[in-house]
């Protein structure tokens, strides 16, 4: 009769070998907390009281309705130019609050309709259709002083 035996020395060593890795990638997954936001998203919603005026300026009503918090560190006007928030803007979950930026150079039409786009640090891109409002006033004597 024939001796049976167990599996071969190396297939019984990789096979060690790959449990040993996998058991190990987890345990560094967990303590370095790659794993530890699984589930939590940020979730903006950019209120409709949020305004947009002729000269590029953008005042916007956001609140993050996510579990996750949310970094603001671009809002862009479609086809016009963009706007870095520095320092980026931070919202908690449950947290709402008001970004005042400028684009520079924008030259708006009041009454028509803009996209704005606001950038979050995670990757996510939240859209707005805002109509140009003009520009309020700054005021007499609110200017630089003349020469």
């Amino acid at each position: 009769m024939k001796k049976m035996s167990g599996i071969e020395p190396i297939i019984a060593v990789v096979i060690l070998v790959a449990i040993t890795l996998v058991i190990a990638i987890g345990v560094i997954g967990w303590l370095m907390g790659w794993w530890g936001g699984a589930g939590q998203v940020e979730t903006l919603v950019i209120h409709p009281d949020s305004k947009l005026y002729d000269n590029g300026k953008i005042v916007l009503h956001v609140e993050n309705k996510g579990t996750a918090a949310a970094v603001i560190y671009k809002v862009e006007i479609v086809g016009v130019g963009s706007a870095d928030i520095n320092p980026a803007k931070t919202l908690s979950p449950g947290q709402e609050d008001t970004i005042e930026t400028i684009v520079q150079n924008a030259q708006l039409v009041a009454g028509a309709s803009y996209v704005v786009r606001v950038y979050t640090k995670a990757g996510n891109m939240y859209p707005i259709t805002l109509r140009a409002e003009v520009a309020p006033s700054q005021g007499a004597g609110g200017g630089a002083g003349a020469a």
